[in-house]
């Protein structure tokens, strides 16, 4: 990316196209529209798509003689449709005989400059622009530009309303029911918005979209269009040579879930008729994103400052004020397409680090999301035979348990058990996003009628599902799935899931720690009543701290061993494999096609063990498995890393991330290795075809984090920020704009030679900060400079 802020691609290629428009995907929080052409249809090259954050659709089928039921995010109306013809003529349905799409990152635009060449020679140059407006959230604009090259004449322009779309986007899911949407209404009467509805079967989910198109001079003669689920206008243009025509197009969306809203068409025509032209609506928009961008400053001297914005952009589409009001997590692939059936996971871990330093109004809004959910955990856990709330690792639109129970090997051609709904450790996840949300907003409102109650009851849940192993004397938590995800069984065993992973173990000691905390935290009053509330007595907290302390944490060979009996599994000939195979990301899959199992061998996905170093210090592990009763020496963290990094296949886009933060203290050269692994991954494709299903996005935010977090050595603590900075020989100076408690903008800058801390004048309080032995106080409208 030459220039920082723009993402350019010249030509036409049909193997790049889906990448492409995942990546020039626009949107807003409240839904993402793909960069396919609006000429485009869904035809294995192309793939239009716009999902709007929350519509969800369960639908049922046949897979291997079983019935199976898969919720997905559902691929809405299409809203884009645009194409034109002289009299007489074909369609336009492209490709162009040249073009060029300019995705501009700080007005969140997407340009599209063509030529196209007809049957006869006349060449018309085609300049389109589009946005979903981040001041408006319910509208999306095109606007297209057409000027006659060698000709005059006339030209029959139509745009459309779509509202016949399948989920199509992922084709391992194509033996699959893709049919959510089926159309309810269509309306195309003179003087007002053309307009398309739809509804998810069985369910009271609707969309509506509503357009207005006009055309600049005014078209000759307009005409109307309808049919079952699709809306048409044909504006009748003269272009005359060398002197442009314009047709801006401007559509609403509203669904059922859309508070204050009302009936969705409607809603949606209302907006249409009365929303401004396609040069205000831009103005509006390209404010908020300027507005957006100052809250997200990062300036770093290094040369991957294009990469950067895109990941924030990204992330700023995906999750934004416009969320806030929606009940919506944060999907692992965004709002971009229909991998992962638009599920969210654990990824907000990575996600959320980001959001609390930066817009804590999003991150609360996500952890609410979780909390409306506790009941459906708490459901779970019961069913399950436990106590408490397990959360799902696969979460949609109610909160119960997406993962499937069956996935396909395209490799194999096979269907096979899919084990991973066992990955209990989500449920830390979500408590560590409490605690350390807390941690950084001091946000006791939200601990008090919130966080500390699903604190409480994932503790409650860790409690009920150890069982105590007299031979050791230990507790210990079996049946269980690490981060690897690779490992789902030990070899031969009848029964999947493994014992004592230690990611899980020790997260989950954690968790029991941290519930006292919030108690303690709490206002007497709310105390007793949350401890009322879930019948929480003495002795249950005594057996927290019992559990808590007496978890058994495996280790072999001077190592911290990702579960109880790794030692046992046999060596991967990783040269071998890497001789025959020149990717090894999806090794489960190559073994499983060879009739083997990945099960056999010490061989990891991504970072299992490795995580724990990624969410605390050297010095907390340390705390924490000594708390545990493990001595934990000082070379065990170097030890683990060199002995999982032989054996890790980075068959996630996570990996790289966790690596980077890990090798941080070890070996910075490494670490900036995988830093740049991570933050180019979708640009690049790293996957291998997985991004134009959809962008990852816990990679990108945490890519964003390492600098912001990671090469700062910057941890948030009620007490103050600490930093003790460690920056890669690349990367000469940071400088940071974040949040932290009642203080907005405050500026950490960190380069060779000291760590400057300035806050704004408009601020309220002090920031105490804690830089390498070195304690200074920081005032409104103060800077004070901790030399290293």
């Amino acid at each position: 990316m030459p220039d920082p802020w723009i993402l350019r691609y010249e030509g036409f290629d049909p193997a790049e196209e889906g990448l492409r428009e995942a990546l020039c995907a626009v949107g807003n929080g409240y839904l993402v529209t793909r960069g396919a052409a609006p000429e485009a249809v869904a035809d294995g090259v192309h793939y239009p798509g716009t999902y709007l954050a929350g519509c969800y659709h369960r639908a049922a089928s046949t897979v291997a003689g079983r019935t199976v039921t898969n919720e997905d995010l559902v691929n809405g109306p299409n809203w884009l449709p645009l194409t034109f013809r002289t009299p007489g003529g074909d369609w336009f349905t492209g490709p162009p005989a040249e073009q060029t799409l300019e995705l501009d990152l700080r007005r969140g635009v997407l340009t599209r400059t063509a030529l196209v060449v007809d049957g006869r020679g006349r060449r018309t140059r085609l300049v389109q622009r589009r946005f979903a407006s981040q001041a408006r959230p319910h509208l999306v604009a095109l606007e297209s530009t057409f000027t006659a090259e060698n000709w005059s004449g006339p030209l029959e322009v139509r745009s459309a309303l779509d509202g016949v779309v399948a989920n199509t986007g992922v084709a391992r899911y194509r033996g699959l029911n893709a049919h959510h949407l089926v159309p309810t209404a269509q309306g195309a009467d003179e003087g007002v918005p053309y307009w398309v509805e739809v509804a998810a079967t069985g369910s009271p989910l609707r969309i509506a979209l509503a357009a207005r198109t006009e055309a600049r001079p005014e078209a000759l003669a307009v005409e109307r269009e309808c049919g079952r689920g699709r809306a048409a206008e044909v504006l009748m243009l003269h272009l005359s040579r060398g002197r442009p025509v314009t047709v801006e197009k401007v559509v609403a969306l509203h669904t059922s879930h859309d508070p204050a809203a009302g009936a969705p068409a409607a809603a949606s025509r209302r907006l249409a008729a009365g929303a401004g032209s396609f040069t205000e609506l831009l103005a509006e928009h390209e404010q908020r994103w300027a507005e957006l961008w100052r809250r997200c400053r990062v300036e770093a001297d290094f040369d991957g400052a294009g990469p950067l914005h895109l990941a924030l952009f990204h992330l700023l589409q995906t999750c934004s004020e416009h969320s806030v009001g929606l009940d919506v997590g944060i999907p692992a692939r965004g709002l971009h397409g229909e991998a992962y059936r638009g599920h969210v996971f654990w990824d907000e871990l990575f996600v959320l680090r980001l959001l609390d330093l930066r817009f804590p109004e999003l991150a609360r809004s996500v952890l609410r999301y979780r909390h409306r959910r506790l009941d459906a955990a708490r459901q779970a856990a019961r069913e399950a035979g436990f106590r408490g709330a397990m959360y799902p690792w696969q979460s949609a639109s109610d909160g119960r348990e997406e993962s499937q129970r069956l996935h396909l090997n395209p490799l194999s051609g096979r269907w096979l058990p899919d084990h991973s709904h066992l990955q209990r450790h989500v449920g830390s996840a979500v408590a560590y996003n409490v605690w350390k949300y807390y941690e950084s907003t001091g946000d006791l409102e939200f601990l008090s009628s919130a966080g500390a109650e699903m604190i409480l009851e994932i503790a409650r849940y860790w409690s009920s599902a150890a069982v105590f192993d007299h031979d050791r004397g230990r507790w210990s938590i079996r049946g269980v799935i690490g981060p690897d995800e690779y490992h789902d069984a030990y070899p031969g065993a009848e029964r999947p899931g493994l014992d004592d992973n230690a990611y899980t173990n020790v997260l989950a000691s954690w968790v029991l720690a941290r519930a006292r905390d919030a108690l303690r935290a709490l206002p007497g009053h709310r105390r007793g009543e949350l401890r009322e509330l879930l019948a929480l007595d003495d002795p249950e907290l005594d057996r927290w701290e019992e559990v808590g302390r007496g978890l058994h944490i495996p280790f072999h060979e001077g190592v911290l061993s990702q579960f109880d009996g790794y030692e046992h599994l046999a060596e991967l000939d990783w040269a071998a494999y890497r001789r025959r195979y020149p990717d090894l990301r999806r090794l489960d899959r190559i073994l499983e096609a060879e009739g083997d199992t990945v099960n056999r061998y010490k061989a990891s996905k991504q970072a299992d063990a490795l995580m724990l170093w990624y969410l605390f210090s050297a010095r907390e592990v340390r705390d924490l498995l000594r708390r545990l009763g493990h001595p934990a020496p000082h070379d065990l963290f170097r030890r683990t890393t060199g002995y999982y990094l032989r054996r890790t296949a980075h068959g996630s886009t996570l990996s790289s991330v966790v690596h980077a933060w890990v090798l941080t203290r070890a070996d910075r050269r490494a670490s900036w290795r995988y830093f740049r692994d991570a933050l180019v991954a979708d640009l690049r494709d790293s996957q291998h075809g997985t991004t134009a299903e959809g962008i990852h996005l816990g990679a990108m935010a945490g890519a964003v984090d390492l600098l912001q977090r990671c090469y700062t050595g910057l941890e948030v603590r009620e007490d103050g920020l600490r930093l003790d900075p460690h920056l890669p020989s690349a990367l000469g100076r940071l400088e940071l704009e974040l949040c932290y408690r009642e203080h907005r903008g405050v500026v950490i800058t960190v380069d060779r030679r000291a760590v400057t801390v300035a806050l704004r004048a408009d601020g309220h309080g002090t920031v105490r900060i804690h830089c390498r032995g070195t304690t200074a106080v920081v005032g409104p409208g103060e800077t004070r400079i901790l030399p290293l």
